[in-house]
């Protein structure tokens, strides 16, 4: 068996996904995702004039040697651009040996360890009524987690994840009118100020059984991060999630010792070796990689069997800027982990997605339940792709009142 051909599709429904088809000499075809947000036409480029010329005449079913063929073979290995390519290859590989197996794709994998995969889904709101009001919107869709954010009095900026106005609910992070970043404000006293007692605000309005999540999206310091989480403790939170960068890995060590508030982190790690101390001495309870920038499949496993080992549950990202293709890898995965925690859950529901990626798996009251269908259980429409062409577009950017560059 041999692979023949293998295809780069950009564009999508209100978003720039990256999909790659590989194609074999026995009629049979794997799907994957290398979308890469705000960055998708790299990875996109790195497929093309890199890595498809050495993956065609390969065996599909050689996955593992494949994957250290690409990331031991390129000297300069990791980083979030290749290991989104190398991510979309896996799935794809992994899709076309379930295929063959005529098994869904977690059947390769040990079998299904739960039936349904807790979700949470996102409230936010410019003020604590309005995000009173979405959280309220998002139970009545069944989901018992919601990760909540909120807007800071005294920020003159729209905060991280918060709607600009009132009356919009939708969820947004790129902006598609250019490639020129819009601005975010922040300030940590402020933010300190008011975000605990908001919190509790929200436990105290919907109960002890509502899981709640927040994130802080890396823009506090460690000593303040330590504090923080120390304050957060009485609204006993399911997850804090990026309190502080996870570059100084030592820095988790001060918040472990200051508070005992569940810590999620690592949706920008792009390999184990990013998670590796944070997972072997327990600084963190949830680990947050992504199956497209981590590498695909075969190395998302390693990690997931890595944390299992250290009392560590995956939580992985689920932004909009996944596709119905990484989100199903991640769907069977969770269904096997041992070590599962929980799934963000952004994606699909759109009839234009729909289209383009038919699929069988469902939700149903905040659970993901995979399909049957042999390999990833998605499908890709190519007469639906043309429809799409690449948007430029950007994340914000973050200042200090005074000016200075912080953390997005």
């Amino acid at each position: 068996m041999k692979i023949t051909d293998a295809k780069v599709f950009v564009g999508g429904p209100g978003k720039n996904y990256v999909t790659l088809k590989i194609q074999t000499d026995q009629g049979i075809y794997g799907l994957g995702d290398a979308t890469l947000n705000n960055r998708e036409t790299l990875p996109a480029c790195y497929l093309e004039e890199y890595l498809i010329p050495n993956l065609v005449g390969k065996d599909p079913r050689n996955s593992e040697d494949i994957w250290q063929f690409f990331y031991r073979g390129a000297y300069f290995r990791k980083g979030p651009v290749a290991m989104a390519a190398f991510g979309a290859i896996d799935m794809a590989l992994w899709d076309i040996k379930a295929k063959l197996a005529n098994m869904p794709l977690y059947q390769l994998f040990g079998g299904k360890s739960r039936d349904g995969a807790m979700l949470y889904s996102h409230a936010a709101g410019s003020d604590l009524e309005h995000l009173m009001d979405s959280i309220g919107a998002q139970i009545e869709q069944g989901y018992k987690a919601v990760r909540v954010q909120c807007g800071v009095p005294g920020m003159p900026a729209a905060s991280y994840g918060v709607p600009e106005g009132s009356g919009d609910n939708r969820h947004f992070i790129t902006d598609f009118s250019g490639i020129k970043p819009k601005l975010e404000i922040w300030d940590a006293d402020c933010y300190m100020r008011f975000m605990p007692d908001a919190l509790m605000q929200v436990r105290e309005r919907f109960g002890a059984e509502l899981k709640l999540l927040h994130d802080v999206h890396h823009r506090l310091r460690p000593r303040e991060s330590a504090e923080f989480a120390r304050q957060v403790e009485p609204a006993r939170l399911f997850w804090l999630e990026d309190p502080t960068p996870a570059d100084d890995q030592n820095a988790l060590r001060l918040l472990r010792s200051h508070s005992t508030a569940p810590i999620a982190i690592g949706e920008v790690f792009n390999s184990v070796w990013d998670c590796k101390q944070l997972i072997e001495e327990e600084l963190i309870d949830f680990i947050r990689v992504a199956v497209t920038y981590a590498g695909g499949i075969t190395h998302v496993k390693r990690i997931v069997d890595l944390a299992d080992l250290h009392h560590v549950r995956t939580g992985f990202h689920g932004a909009p800027s996944h596709s119905p293709i990484s989100m199903a890898a991640q769907a069977h995965l969770n269904v096997w982990a041992p070590n599962f925690g929980i799934q963000e859950y952004l994606v699909l529901g759109s009839p234009e997605c729909d289209a383009l990626f038919p699929s069988k798996h469902r939700v149903e009251q905040g659970l993901m339940y995979v399909s049957n269908e042999p390999g990833l259980g998605v499908d890709f429409d190519e007469r639906e792709a043309q429809r799409y062409r690449y948007q430029p577009g950007s994340h914000p950017v973050v200042r200090l009142q005074d000016g200075t560059l912080w953390n997005y």
